[in-house]
């Protein structure tokens, strides 16, 4: 059983960025067609600026407001697939025979849209890139509830992007059918109250539905959007769960 804090949190997808979107939208959930939209990104030198792919600029915009202010803090950046848009350009330049860039490369890494936001932020803070195809916003939590041991907060975000070209035609409905970044303060002292806890024997998760988030997703944005109390990870041999708790 852990205790921690919800200090903030904000989520981006494309034609929800505020917290009364996410309500809006969470009440009466539908598929998102939206255009990407422009994220702004002001505060970020432009020639810094344009080494963000769609999915980095996502993050970065969910990101950066809640560190606004805030010296260093360390991180965890958790995807189950990162940047497969960046990567699979990369793949069909080998196909053809054509020099790798060695920026392109750097940047199509799992752990690069991390280092961007340090080297943005000037932070020199652990970062910590989680892969994770099952069980990808548990892993995120997992990771920065045992940094909080040692640390007094932490950011967590997690992101992911509808998968490109090729690989789209072997999707399944576990496969995000738009972008979205998901970005937490978590802490020891300040915000709302939860426990992360084990529970009863193991369940399989229910499938997602065509053209909605994973159900770990969409389970954690209920959460932080106050329109649920708890989240239930069910698995193979145990689940856990997390509860918002009395102060």
């Amino acid at each position: 059983m852990l205790d921690f804090r919800l200090e903030s949190w904000a989520a981006i997808a494309p034609g929800l960025e505020s917290s009364e979107d996410w309500k809006r939208w969470l009440q009466q959930p539908e598929a998102i067609d939206a255009p990407l939209g422009e994220i702004p990104l002001a505060g970020i030198p432009a020639m810094l600026r344009r080494r963000f792919s769609t999915l980095g600029k996502y993050v970065m915009g969910a990101v950066l407001p809640l560190v606004d202010g805030v010296t260093s803090i360390p991180s965890i950046f958790a995807s189950r697939h990162g940047e497969t848009e960046l990567s699979f350009a990369l793949l069909e330049g080998i196909a053809r025979d054509e020099p790798m860039s060695p920026t392109r490369f750097s940047l199509g890494v799992h752990n690069a849209i991390s280092g961007l936001y340090s080297i943005v932020r000037k932070d020199t803070s652990a970062v910590t890139a989680i892969a994770a195809m099952e069980g990808l916003v548990l892993q995120a939590l997992f990771e920065a509830l045992g940094q909080l041991q040692s640390s007094d907060r932490v950011l967590c975000v997690i992101y992911e992007m509808p998968l490109a070209g090729f690989y789209s035609d072997h999707t399944t409905a576990e496969d995000e059918p738009f972008p979205y970044a998901i970005a937490m303060v978590l802490g020891n002292e300040d915000g709302a109250a939860y426990r992360l806890e084990q529970t009863g024997p193991g369940t399989l998760a229910e499938p997602s539905q065509p053209g909605q988030l994973h159900t770990e997703a969409l389970g954690l944005l209920r959460l932080l959007s106050g329109m649920s109390d708890e989240i239930v990870f069910p698995g193979p041999q145990t689940s856990w769960r997390i509860a918002r708790v009395e102060a």
